[in-house]
């Protein structure tokens, strides 16, 4: 799998190409600034961006973070829960959780659902049928995506949160369209949808990089390509490399990351009464 994602990307880049960036990829690895986008992105984002590790991550981070803590969210949403698997990890944490799965009744996986054993709710993508301040964590894995008006939908987040409570999830950048995707999101403009809804952006950590979700659509998901979600995937492991021979820190390898990510963790939160 790895020589023929590396072939992949030979074919697609032309021999001269490659050989006229050359250069310009060795003087990454010694430069001093930053190029023009990243150092505007750097501004944009300096408050949400971690300084304790670069590791690429999923939404399954944030969750492992928030359920460790005491007192534990007791009543949580999946909000887009599709088939409704994630009861099943919550459980693991605390098997007296209570937990309500939420979804559009038209999504494709919701309709493929078989599992009875854990509360679901169907709703209109406009307002979530429950009482203010009801949920102690929401999460919300691949799902913004599909999210026909955002705002609409991240204000719903806030409002049917406690105060102080998280809303942790994941959402695309840099992926090709699927599943009936609407909309890619980068790392700034979602701070931006965020902030108008009134909710806080806490931390935003990057995921798989954009160019190996683009070549997994485009080879039609072959077989191996799964195990970059469990791994650095490949542009993922060359910044840290580029972080490494430059002497960058966390900061400056998770701004890269989130750059070119395709997909992006958040960790947000409603403000505190």
């Amino acid at each position: 799998m790895d020589r023929r994602l590396r072939a992949a990307i030979r074919r697609s880049v032309p021999a001269s190409v490659r050989s006229a960036l050359r250069p310009a990829i060795r003087r990454s690895a010694t430069t001093t600034g930053l190029a023009e986008g990243e150092a505007s992105l750097a501004r944009l984002l300096a408050p949400y961006v971690p300084r304790d590790h670069a590791r690429q991550v999923d939404a399954r981070y944030y969750l492992d973070l928030v359920m460790a803590r005491e007192p534990r969210p007791r009543i949580v949403m999946d909000l887009g829960c599709g088939n409704g698997d994630s009861v099943d990890l919550f459980r693991t944490y605390d098997p007296a959780v209570e937990w309500v799965g939420v979804d559009v009744p038209a999504s494709p996986e919701v309709q493929a659902r078989q599992r009875s054993d854990a509360p679901f709710v169907t709703y209109d993508g406009l307002t979530l049928p429950f009482e203010d301040g009801t949920f102690d964590l929401i999460y919300s894995r691949q799902v913004l995506e599909h999210v026909r008006y955002p705002v609409v939908h991240l204000a719903e987040i806030g409002r049917v949160l406690k105060p102080g409570a998280a809303f942790i999830g994941s959402t695309s950048q840099l992926e090709p369209y699927h599943s009936r995707s609407l909309w890619n999101y980068t790392p700034f403009g979602f701070t931006e949808l965020v902030t108008e809804a009134g909710m806080e952006v806490v931390e935003l950590r990057p995921g798989l990089d954009g160019v190996t979700l683009i070549l997994r659509s485009y080879l039609d998901r072959p077989e191996g390509f799964g195990r970059w979600w469990q791994e650095e995937s490949p542009l993922n492991a060359l910044i840290d490399e580029w972080a490494d021979e430059a002497g960058r820190g966390p900061v400056q390898a998770n701004l890269r990351k989130l750059q070119y990510a395709g997909q992006f963790s958040f960790l947000v939160r409603r403000p505190p009464a």
